[in-house]
């Protein structure tokens, strides 16, 4: 089961590059950056409830969205600033560039909420060996940026 997780994030991670040259496209096309990704945004939008239909899902009930933290309904604005930054900057640095800084910034990010244990995840302190990889990332990003 753990290779099949692994396989998906894989691929979910692959598409990411896939998408960004999809966006930029978009851009080119339609002259504006927010535009392209609303697109991008409109047309997932259509896919997930096409699935959710599909796999007959019961809805949100009034209470199921009153007990929402607050900070929890923002999600959506850091996907839609990722895809944007992504669309415009992804051209302009190449797509190894913007990913591999993309990921150093994950990896920054879920070592500080892992070790705080924020956002539901569990508490996972910061070790040595994490740092050590985090400093092997920074430098394969180095490398990558060059």
């Amino acid at each position: 089961m753990q290779g099949v997780l692994w396989a998906a994030a894989f691929l979910a991670g692959f598409g990411l590059t896939i998408q960004v040259g999809m966006n930029a496209a978009l851009r080119t096309a339609f002259g504006n950056a927010g535009v392209a990704v609303l697109v991008n945004f409109l047309v997932g939008s259509a896919g997930l409830a096409l699935y959710l239909a599909a796999v007959r899902a019961d809805w949100p009930t009034r209470t199921m969205f009153a007990s929402a933290p607050a900070w929890a309904w923002l999600g959506g604005l850091l996907g839609a600033f990722y895809v944007v930054t992504a669309t415009i900057v992804g051209p302009r640095l190449g797509a190894a560039a913007l990913l591999v800084l993309t990921v150093l910034g994950q990896l920054v990010a879920s070592l500080i909420v892992d070790h705080f244990g924020w956002l539901g995840f569990p508490q996972q302190p910061i070790t040595l060996a994490k740092i050590v990889g985090a400093l092997l990332l920074l430098a394969g990003v180095v490398l990558v940026v060059r």
